[in-house]
């Protein structure tokens, strides 16, 4: 049996729009075995569980890939990243079919070659590179559309708090609310905030990460499409928290360098969204990993 394990991914960090993007400790576990039948998939909802699933086509296309046969197999899915919340669920699904045939194949598929075919289903590097590599990760496309990839430290003194609403943002609605020109004073602004998050991220300086963590690319909004946006901004800042969109939404993300204010943040968004799911993290430094296991017993991670 093979498992693979996969991080949940916040795309943007607020300024980062479509470049910059973060593996969290937040993960689904999926595994892949033998099978009599062609296909069988357990662990998703019946509509999911078929040819059409993300899961196996990303396996199908690793295997085409290194020019080997489908194999029968049956997949189980243990997906703790929630669907439609910005937290990169699909990269998730593309970055464990792929590694897992590259693992069903000894390991045939290096990771860059992952970086390419996992980009060619997302369309864009910035859920899958992180899901990969870990950690924080700017990422964009060449002149051959291959991604190139630079990785950052996160400081180990910053808290990061997910507030995962129970209600979705489709990743068409959130690209559809944007406008299609950007002035270059608000160019300007982009890019200086962005160089600047990366460094204050890397060093744990709260006061910078508060300064750059200003978006006018995409946040104003798709602020809108969350109802609940203009409260949790005030239950994050109030503990001295800074808080964006992660990916496309609907889940925001606080960050903030002192843990006790965390949990306060934790604590009082509990209480104003019961039905939210709501719960610390940390940076995710692996990435996607793997375990070979026979008869219960571990041959190789």
């Amino acid at each position: 049996m093979i498992r693979i394990k996969v991080p949940a991914t916040s795309a943007n960090v607020g300024v980062g729009f479509d470049c910059l993007g973060l593996a969290v400790s937040y993960y689904s576990t999926i595994s892949f075995e033998t099978s009599d039948a062609r296909l069988i998939i357990t662990g998703s909802p019946k509509e999911f569980q078929n040819a059409d699933n993300l899961v196996y086509q990303a396996f199908v296309k690793g295997c085409n890939f290194l020019d080997k046969p489908v194999p029968n197999v049956k997949i189980n899915i243990e997906g703790d990243v929630p669907v439609a919340r910005g937290l990169g669920s699909s990269s998730v699904c593309v970055v464990a079919g792929l590694k897992a045939a590259s693992v069903w194949y000894g390991d045939a598929i290096s990771t860059d070659q992952l970086l390419v075919l996992a980009t060619e289903m997302e369309g864009h590097p910035d859920n899958v590179t992180p899901a990969i590599l870990g950690g924080l990760c700017v990422s964009f496309l060449d002149d051959q559309n291959l991604p190139q990839v630079v990785q950052y430290h996160v400081s180990d003194q910053l808290h990061f708090v997910a507030m995962i609403p129970d209600y979705e943002v489709s990743t068409h609605a959130a690209r559809k609310v944007l406008p299609t020109t950007l002035s270059y004073a608000d160019a300007i602004h982009q890019v200086s905030h962005c160089a600047a998050m990366t460094k204050a991220l890397e060093l744990g300086d709260r006061h910078m990460i508060h300064e750059a963590c200003d978006d006018r690319m995409h946040e104003p909004y798709r602020a809108k499409l969350i109802p609940d946006y203009s409260q949790a901004k005030n239950i994050s800042e109030q503990f001295g928290g800074t808080m964006y969109i992660s990916g496309s939404g609907s889940t925001m993300m606080a960050i903030t360098a002192n843990e006790n204010d965390a949990d306060k943040i934790v604590e009082n968004a509990q209480a104003a969204f019961p039905k939210w799911t709501v719960r610390k993290m940390a940076v995710d430094s692996t990435g996607v990993t793997s375990e070979v296991s026979e008869r219960g017993k571990v041959l190789h991670r």
